[in-house]
């Protein structure tokens, strides 16, 4: 697997995979060229056999760091690609110096819901229908840091 950041050229083929993965409520190819380039998030891929087949969008806003997007194609599950985008997007918001990390996961979501419990977060709240059109719940997640050096144990 390589890790890597994703460029302009991948952009089509990542609102691909969120239309086929998360219909209705995915992210747009406008969404999403507009993000990218703004610049304040980082878009990682990874390639496995010679492909492309996840993606992690993740930033800090100077108070906490946030993971907005983690994606593998079922074809690619399975196979630990998911856990690697989670450590190294951790690993990131430890260099950063970032207190917590956090994120929001559909409560229906459960090999997510156990991937990041399995590294730490905790349950905070409920964001009710915060997921659009289809109004299914978020569980925002949180798991501290502690300082750059690593103070918390996670992974």
């Amino acid at each position: 697997m390589v890790l890597r950041d994703l460029t302009r050229a991948d952009l089509p083929w990542m609102a691909q995979v969120e239309r086929d993965l998360f219909g209705p409520s995915a992210w747009s190819e406008s969404l999403i060229r507009e993000d990218f380039r703004y610049g304040s998030t980082r878009y990682r891929g990874a390639e496995f056999e010679g492909a492309l087949v996840a993606y992690a969008v993740y930033g800090y806003d100077g108070d906490a760091f946030h993971l907005m997007n983690l994606a593998v194609v079922p074809a690619a599950r399975r196979r630990g690609i998911a856990r690697t985008l989670l450590l190294e997007f951790l690993a990131e918001a430890r260099a950063q110096g970032a207190p917590d990390a956090w994120l929001e996961v559909a409560v229906t979501n459960e090999a997510a819901l156990a991937l990041y419990r399995a590294h730490g977060f905790e349950d905070v709240r409920v964001r009710r229908k915060y997921y659009q059109p289809e109004g299914v719940d978020a569980l925002v997640m949180r798991v501290p840091l502690g300082d750059a050096a690593g103070d918390a144990v996670v992974g």
